[in-house]
């Protein structure tokens, strides 16, 4: 796994955290969740090719 996704999804995680507080505090918990919801299928997304990589090297590994 590269540093430099380790460090963008630690970026994604702390503007995420710092803009829900920011929307709570001002009333806004709905778009707060959201705002959470997006940051989270974000970083899903930067990871799904390498559990789809783990998973084909698993497959392989055990000749499945």
């Amino acid at each position: 796994m590269e540093t430099g996704l380790i460090f963008k999804i630690a970026a994604v995680g702390i503007l995420v955290s710092v803009l829900t507080q920011v929307l709570k505090h001002s009333g806004r918990e709905e778009q707060a969740f959201m705002t959470s919801l997006a940051g989270l299928i974000l970083v899903l997304l930067w990871i799904i090719p390498y559990i789809y990589e783990l998973f084909e090297t698993i497959q392989k590994l055990f000749a499945l």
